[in-house]
């Protein structure tokens, strides 16, 4: 670039602090490696080959973006860039519509939301493709930190036309399973029924992976579930299903789970902070 510029080879030298020679070695040595002459001598004067025009024009791209790169690097906004997350429906229920209102203030900020069972995001964290995840149970995978941010009650969910319940009443009903179905139910029925030992005693009369269709099945008769609070409160037709606010309450935690890191991206702590702030309203 420097020698197009100033179209003369010791001018060149002078303003690299290099000698004559040295210029002519490093335009040698750059045609070897494209294989193509980039420039045309003529006695004391040259111009460029088509083929140096077309490196004279990239080159000068490429100058700026590096001349620009140590500050590029160094940027680190909170107000623009992708965010991922991942979490499971009834955390979703509750989060995606205050996450949307975020990124309506702050349109540069990305929010690629997904939902899945709590495996799938440990897994998905794991494997950096998930920059926070949302779990309802503590990680176990090496590489993460979690920190719990809230809770969300359990609540037992009976067709409208169960008003007691007991143990052979919810025998005789079913279960409809979902992807946290067992694990909940055996932390909310194992605490409120004697006779209870594994959600294996009930017969599995249904099963959805759509959060938002999983009280279905129930408000027909077909059986009683077990869900978070968060997804009750979004269900249409509340009077097509009983909720059942047993004698002993149980809370499932909510953890925050991220990539073991020295520091998180300014953007995603911003999330993380907003987050937490709306799961605690």
């Amino acid at each position: 670039m420097t020698l197009a510029n100033t179209q003369h080879f010791t001018r060149t030298a002078e303003l690299l602090f290099m000698t004559q020679s040295g210029v002519s070695q490093h335009i040698k040595k750059l045609e070897q490696q494209l294989e193509i002459s980039l420039i045309e001598r003529h006695h004391h004067a040259f111009g460029l080959t088509e083929a140096g025009q077309r490196l004279l024009l990239t080159a000068s791209d490429l100058v700026e973006q590096l001349e620009s790169l140590p500050q590029w690097i160094s940027e680190d906004p909170d107000d623009r860039g992708e965010v991922r997350v991942m979490s499971p429906g009834s955390v979703g229920l509750k989060l995606y519509d205050a996450l949307l209102t975020l990124q309506m203030d702050v349109p540069d900020l990305v929010i690629d939301y997904r939902f899945a069972p709590n495996a799938d995001i440990e897994a998905r964290v794991t494997d950096k493709q998930v920059d926070i995840g949302l779990m309802t149970q503590a990680p176990i995978a090496e590489g993460l930190r979690f920190t719990q941010l809230s809770q969300e009650q359990l609540l037992l969910i009976t067709p409208p036309i169960t008003q007691e319940i007991d143990f052979s009443t919810l025998q005789c009903l079913g279960f409809i399973d979902h992807p946290d179905g067992y694990h909940h139910g055996n932390l909310l029925l194992s605490q409120n029924f004697n006779e209870f030992s594994h959600m294996s005693e009930f017969k599995k009369r249904g099963f959805s992976n759509q959060i938002n269709l999983i009280l279905e099945p129930v408000k027909r008769g077909l059986g009683f579930t077990v869900l978070p609070e968060f997804a009750v409160e979004q269900s249409q037709g509340g009077e097509s299903f009983n909720i059942h606010r047993l004698p002993q309450p149980v809370a499932e935690p909510i953890y925050c789970v991220t990539r073991k890191t020295a520091k998180l991206p300014r953007r995603i702590s911003r999330v993380m902070r907003f987050i937490e702030t709306s799961l605690q309203r």
